[in-house]
C-alpha cells in the first residue's frame, strides 16, 4: 500500500474528513497544515512561538515557515521509527509544491500518490451551505473554488505531468468514497 500519499480538492470535497478516517485505518501521520500551526502554537515550540506572533498581527503564515513546520513533523517520525504520511490541504499552489518537492527530496520521502477529490460546483456548494458557518454564503463559496481552481490547475498539472495523480469521485457517502480512495493506494 501506498504511504506517502497528498489529498488535493475544493472546498467542501471532504478531505478532512477522508484525512483522518485513512489515517487512522492504515497508521499514517495526518499533516494537516492548520492542525499542524495549532500544534506548534499549543506546544510553545520556536516555530509555534514564530506561528502565533505572524497570526497575531492578522498575517498569513509563511510557505517557509509552514514548510520548516513540514519538516520538522516528518523528521520527528523517522526518528521514532518512520511510517507513512498523509498531507491535506498543502500545499495549495505551484510554488509550495515545488519547495515541498524539494524538502521531501532531502529527506528521501517521495510523494507515492496525490489523490484528486473531484465533485460537481453544484453539490460542493449544497454541502459547503449545510454547514452552516457564518461565512458560507453562496457569493463568498462561489469565490472560494474559483480561488481554489486558479491556484490548484498548475498543481494538478504538476503532479500529473509526475505521474503521480489519481482522480477520485468524491460524491456519495463517506464510506463508498473512502472505498474508493483506499483502491488508489493498494
Amino acid at each position: 500500500m501506498k504511504q506517502r500519499v497528498l489529498f488535493l480538492g475544493p472546498p467542501g470535497a471532504g478531505k478532512g474528513t477522508q484525512a483522518q478516517q485513512l489515517a487512522s485505518s492504515h497508521a499514517l501521520l495526518h499533516l494537516s497544515t492548520g492542525d499542524l500551526l495549532r500544534g506548534e502554537v499549543a506546544a510553545g515550540t520556536a516555530l509555534g512561538q514564530e506561528a502565533a506572533a505572524v497570526m497575531a498581527r492578522g498575517e498569513l503564515v509563511s510557505d517557509a515557515l509552514v514548510l520548516a513546520i513540514v519538516r520538522s513533523r516528518l523528521e520527528q517520525q523517522a526518528a521514532s521509527g518512520g511510517g507513512g504520511w498523509l498531507l491535506d490541504g498543502f500545499p495549495r499552489n505551484l510554488t509550495q509544491a515545488e519547495a515541498l518537492e524539494g524538502l521531501l527530496e532531502d529527506l528521501g520521502q517521495q510523494i507515492e500518490v496525490v489523490v484528486l477529490m473531484e465533485l460537481d460546483d453544484a453539490v460542493l456548494l449544497q454541502r459547503l451551505l449545510g454547514r452552516g458557518r457564518e461565512d458560507d454564503n453562496e457569493a463568498v463559496i462561489r469565490h472560494r473554488l474559483e480561488v481554489y481552481r486558479d491556484q490548484t490547475a498548475p498543481l494538478i498539472r504538476f503532479y500529473s505531468d509526475r505521474g503521480l495523480l489519481q482522480s477520485v469521485d468524491a460524491s456519495g457517502e463517506v464510506e463508498t468514497v473512502g472505498q474508493r480512495i483506499a483502491a488508489l493506494l493498494d
